[in-house]
C-alpha cells in the first residue's frame, strides 16, 4: 500500500472531492493545524496500520452505527486496537440493539463513504442528528487522527483542537464512553 511522506498543514495534489475540500476549508477557517499522509484508500483497519505508521500515531477506528429503527445515529471514535460489542457501548447510551447505519445515511448526514467515517464530517451534521461518542483512550489522548471526509488522507489533529475548536463551531459535543480492552 503507498503511503505519502508526513506533510504538514498541506492539502493532496490535485482536485479534491467537495466534502474533502471542505475538510481542509474547515480546519483553515479555524487557525487548526494537522500532520497529512495521503496515498491508496485505507479504508479498513488493516491498511490503516500503513498510515499510522508513517504518521506516527494509531488511526482511530470510526463507527457509524444507529439504532433498529433508524431514529438514533452515533458517530463512535475509539482507538484501532480494541474490539467493538454492542452490548459494552448500548447499556452506557441506553440504547438498545444497535447495529451499523446504512451506507446511504452515512452519506446523507456526514458527508462521508464507508471506510472515511470521520469526526470532520460532523460539520456535515447541520440538523446535529450525529450523537459523537469517544472512547476514554482516545478522548484523553494528545492527538486525534481521522480522514477528511475521504480515505485516501488520514490527519493528526491536536485533541486540545477537536475539542475547543472544532466540535464547538459544528455544535456538537462528545460522550465518553468505557470501552473495554480485551
Amino acid at each position: 500500500m503507498y503511503v505519502s511522506p508526513l506533510c504538514r498543514n498541506t492539502r493532496p495534489d490535485g482536485e479534491l472531492l467537495p466534502q474533502e475540500s471542505a475538510a481542509f476549508d474547515w480546519l483553515d477557517r479555524l487557525g487548526i493545524e494537522y500532520d497529512r499522509v495521503s496515498g491508496d484508500p485505507a479504508d479498513n483497519m488493516e491498511k490503516c496500520d500503513a498510515v499510522a505508521a508513517v504518521l506516527g500515531m494509531p488511526v482511530c477506528k470510526n463507527l457509524f452505527l444507529c439504532n433498529r429503527q433508524k431514529t438514533n445515529f452515533y458517530l463512535l471514535c475509539m482507538p484501532p486496537h480494541k474490539p467493538f460489542h454492542t452490548k459494552d457501548l448500548s447499556k452506557q447510551i441506553k440504547s438498545a440493539r444497535l447495529s451499523f447505519a446504512p451506507e446511504e445515511t452515512l452519506w446523507e448526514l456526514l458527508r462521508c463513504t464507508p471506510g472515511s467515517a470521520t469526526i470532520l464530517g460532523l460539520a456535515n451534521d447541520t440538523e446535529k442528528r450525529v450523537r459523537l461518542l469517544m472512547d476514554r483512550e482516545t478522548y484523553e489522548a494528545d492527538y486525534l487522527s481521522c480522514h477528511p471526509c475521504i480515505c485516501t488522507s488520514t490527519l493528526k489533529i491536536k485533541m486540545e483542537d477537536v475539542l475547543q475548536k472544532l466540535l464547538p463551531d459544528c455544535g456538537h459535543g462528545a460522550t465518553v464512553v468505557e470501552l473495554p480492552d480485551e
